[in-house]
């Protein structure tokens, strides 16, 4: 079974009526999990976050060889429009970068098993809503969204073989989907549950292939497709001042592939992703408010993973808080600390692991600017 968690962090935000924060989420390749939180806010709002990763990701091969860190530190920006047009129709607009990697060994291809081996994707999405609240307690809410993305992997090192060397760059391209969606809420309880699905999203990529001592040469097109993620997520308040929440997020990364036309296989071997946070929020005055969370996302069934993905699943712990500086603006800031599980990156086939990875972990930042208008 592959590894599960592809990306070592990335930036989301959960906002509640009592409390807003930029915590770091994972899993597949998500760096954002897709966040639709904003179209829950009060009349007209804007915000913008930022936010930013570093992980120590560290392993051995079956050679002995050292592997230092193997994952690149990261940023992701995000922002947000929405506007309350009468007391039952809203739209919003929202910015993220939702998926991405940056994944590099070192050490010397002709002496170690992954030196060289490399992975890198960026993308950007724009996601449209229109929201209707067909009673005060039920809502509906759908749109399109577009997603842009590009990246670029190479084969190196001892494991690979004949294909020590080989390189696959993947160029922009942009495709289409959608997002649609449920709640129910009761305010005076700060209660809201809400079911969101965003569908597949599939790109055709240019690509331009390199192998091992060649010149780089046009293929065909390779064919990926985003996968789908449905996701439930519940809060409510159980006390004056105090909320409870949690959620839970599937991924269909199964059928994320990225199968060349070429000496490669599939260049993308992903499990579905599941991820549960369940937490705690206080509001402690009528200008600061905060949260602390745990988030657990499952492994693979064993700890054979790609060596593009050199983790199994993960545990954390997210902390933040949120403070009102005046009726219009606020300010957001929450910190995650990530343990990732242990993994052994493989090729072959059969799979024969090349590596061993463990003891590994991820600290992760965000911070977010919040505008009522």
């Amino acid at each position: 079974m592959k590894s599960t968690v592809k990306t070592l962090a990335s930036a989301a935000t959960l906002t509640t009526a009592t409390l807003s924060m930029t915590p770091l989420h994972a899993g597949g390749l998500d760096r954002t999990g897709t966040p639709i939180d904003l179209i829950f806010e009060t009349g007209n709002y804007a915000e913008l976050s930022f936010g930013m990763s570093s992980a120590d990701v560290t392993g051995r091969d079956t050679l002995g060889n050292s592997i230092s860190n193997v994952a690149g530190d990261f940023s992701v920006v995000g922002g947000g429009l929405k506007m309350q047009f009468t007391e039952k129709f809203s739209f919003s607009l929202i910015f993220d970068q939702p998926y991405g990697a940056d994944v590099k060994y070192g050490g010397n291809p002709a002496t170690t098993m992954l030196g060289g081996t490399m992975a890198t994707a960026d993308s950007k999405a724009l996601t449209t809503i229109f929201k209707y609240n067909i009673t005060d307690r039920y809502s509906v809410y759908a749109g399109p969204r577009v997603v842009e993305a590009q990246g670029e992997i190479t084969l190196s090192g001892l494991a690979y073989g004949p294909l020590n060397g080989y390189n696959v760059k993947f160029n922009s391209d942009r495709g289409l989907g959608y997002v649609v969606g449920t709640a129910y809420e009761i305010p005076d309880i700060a209660l809201r549950a809400s079911l969101t699905y965003h569908s597949a999203v599939e790109l055709d990529l240019g690509t331009v292939q390199t192998a091992p001592g060649g010149v780089p040469t046009a293929t065909p097109p390779t064919t990926a497709k985003i996968p789908q993620s449905l996701k439930l997520a519940v809060q409510s308040g159980v006390a004056p001042n105090t909320l409870v929440f949690g959620s839970l997020r599937w991924s269909e990364w199964s059928k994320f592939q990225l199968d060349t036309f070429g000496p490669t296989p599939n260049l993308a071997d992903v499990d579905d992703s599941v991820t549960f946070e369940i937490g705690v929020g206080r509001r402690f005055s009528d200008k600061f408010s905060a949260r602390v969370s745990y988030i657990y996302e499952m492994g693979g069934s064993d700890d054979l993973v790609s060596p593009l993905t050199p983790v199994n699943g993960q545990h954390a712990m997210s902390v933040g808080g949120k403070y009102q500086i005046n009726d219009q603006l606020s300010l957001s800031g929450g910190v995650r600390y990530t343990w990732l599980g242990n993994a052994q990156p493989e090729t072959g086939t059969p799979d024969v692991a090349r590596a061993s990875f463990s003891g590994n972990h991820a600290l992760s930042a965000g911070l977010k600017i919040g505008v009522n208008f």
